[in-house]
């Protein structure tokens, strides 16, 4: 099948020319001097064939003679060497990183909006997405930092690795501690120290006073910190720190979340009694027992909710050694202890470690 000579179809063409009439080095009128260049934009609702035309200044007196200038608007239309709007490209990050879609899926999105194109160009625009994503935030990351500078007298830089699984590449991520702002995140095959100074060096480039590090104990991030920057104040994170040091105290808070899961064995025996007398209740059918029944059916929900507390506390895990598990379970077990004993004294009932010896 041959394609017809004019494949643009009704795109409508659209000549742009300077922002400018005159000079601005010598006031004199731009002439035209030759098309900058011609493409069809694809839009998000239309599609037009954008013409930006140079002008030059004639004047070969002018101190900037043969510069060519150009029009914003038709520059701010699509990014260089791509015929798709910069309002697609911002479709396409939103189809990727808030609604997840897979590139395929991008593509048939882009498709179904009249905006033609396939799998290959899906990713080359998500790849261009992720360029322009980048540029602006290094313009921000550098905004945040001179702030902080201001505010702190200078940045303080942490450095730490993290590997999802076993086997897999480490992650290195550079932070700065007083505005949180993440500098640098990369997928490192090596954690060596002359292999994460090449993360570091960027960011010393930029010539901001360095006030302190904070960093784990890993051998290579303390070297590689060290031999860039030795005159700065150094210091091992807390959590690592603490961690270290109280290593007898999470163990014994290890045991005493042990102990305490122990002695909360009975609880399901407990939900059962009470699924049986809620059971019971709602099945009366006497007449005269309506507001006994309701009070029954009232106890037992209120015990239930008790008992999801209770059964909360076998998932708390802490973040030793800063949150000990151990202490909190004990800490919320009391607490939930003295509110059933309350509810019981109003009720002029026995005390609740009698009747509930395993919350002890």
């Amino acid at each position: 099948m041959m394609l017809s000579k004019n494949r643009l179809g009704t795109a409508p063409k659209i000549y742009f020319r300077p922002e400018i009439n005159s000079c601005p080095h010598c006031e004199t009128k731009l002439r035209r001097s030759h098309t900058a260049w011609k493409k069809k934009i694809d839009l998000l609702n239309d599609t037009i064939y954008a013409w930006s035309m140079a002008y030059a200044c004639p004047n070969q007196d002018c101190p900037h003679p043969g510069v060519a200038y150009k029009s914003a608007e038709a520059e701010a239309r699509s990014m260089k060497h791509s015929s798709y709007g910069y309002h697609v490209l911002g479709l396409v990050g939103e189809l990727r990183f808030k609604q997840h879609r897979t590139c395929k899926e991008i593509a048939d999105a882009l498709t179904a909006r009249g905006i033609p194109t396939s799998e290959r160009y899906a990713q080359s625009l998500y790849e261009r997405y992720q360029t322009l994503l980048a540029a602006s935030l290094d313009d921000h990351i550098r905004n945040v930092l001179a702030e902080t500078t201001v505010q702190n007298g200078g940045i303080i830089l942490s450095m730490d690795g993290v590997q999802p699984e076993k086997g897999n590449e480490m992650l290195y991520v550079i932070r700065e501690v007083f505005s949180g702002t993440v500098l640098v995140a990369r997928n490192m095959k090596s954690g060596t120290a002359a292999e994460l100074q090449t993360l570091i060096e960027p960011i010393i480039a930029l010539g901001l006073p360095i006030v302190g590090i904070i960093s784990d104990g890993q051998s290579s991030i303390r070297l590689a910190f060290a031999s860039l920057l030795p005159d700065v104040p150094y210091q091992y994170c807390q959590f690592y720190y603490l961690k270290d040091i109280a290593k007898p105290v999470v163990d014994a808070d290890r045991k005493l979340k042990m102990e305490l899961k122990k002695s909360m064995r009975g609880i399901r025996d407990i939900e059962r009694k009470i699924e049986q007398t809620e059971a019971k209740a709602a099945a009366r059918t006497d007449s005269g027992q309506t507001e006994t029944k309701d009070t029954a059916v009232t106890e037992a929900r209120i015990a239930k909710g008790y008992m999801a507390a209770v059964r909360s506390l076998l998932l708390e895990d802490g973040e030793p050694p800063l949150e000990l598990p151990g202490m909190i379970i004990y800490e919320r077990a009391q607490a939930i202890q003295t509110s059933l004993q309350r509810c019981l004294d109003k009720k002029g009932a026995q005390p609740a470690s009698k009747r509930f010896p395993n919350f002890q």
